[in-house]
Order: structure tokens, then sequence, then C-alpha cells
């Protein structure tokens, strides 16, 4: 057991570095679209918590299976939000309508 869990947390912390070099190294003007793609893609965490929740047998994995379900369906529906607030920026903006000239009568 506690090999394992040392090997698991060599893994958590080379991925946490790993991730960290790989964002500073992103532009600013393609993060937003970067980070909203890589949240939508987040389905399929949402899919793994649902399946470890159903087959949860303690309180305590039923409670954490929640916290993941709940946490991942955050991220996927943020993803999209932001990738529609992305997208309205690049449509075109409606023309105001042609101001009327009132009519003089003399």
């Amino acid at each position: 057991m506690g090999n394992a869990l040392l090997q698991y947390a060599t893994v958590l912390m080379l991925t946490i570095f790993v991730g960290i070099e790989i964002i500073a190294k992103v532009p600013s003007i393609l993060h937003t679209p970067l980070m909203s793609g890589s949240n939508a893609i987040h389905g399929v965490i949402l899919v793994g918590a649902m399946l470890i929740l159903g087959s949860a047998n303690t309180t305590l994995e039923e409670v954490l299976g929640f916290l993941a379900v709940v946490l991942a369906t955050l991220n996927v529906v943020g993803g999209f939000v932001v990738t529609d607030r992305m997208l309205e920026m690049f449509k075109a903006k409606p023309k105001a309508p042609p101001a009327k000239k009132d009519e003089v009568t003399s």
C-alpha cells in the first residue's frame, strides 16, 4: 500500500508540474479557447464520476463520488458557457435602424 501511494503521489506531482509548464507557454490570446475546449472535454470525467458513484459501497465513497459528479458537471457547463460567450464576440452586431426625419408641414 505504501509503495503504490508513493507512485500515485509521484505521478500527481509530475502532472501538476507538466500542466503548469504547458499552460504557462500558451499565449493569452489562445488561453480562453483552449480552456473552454478542455472544459468541454471533461464530459468524459463526468461519465467516469457517475460510473464510480454507481459502484460506491461506503458513505465516504458516495459522498466523494457525488462531489466528483457535481464538480465535473460544473466544469462541463462552465466550458460551454465560456465557449458561447467567446463565440458571441464574433457575431455581427445588428445595425440600428436609420433615424426618421420629422415631416414639417407649412
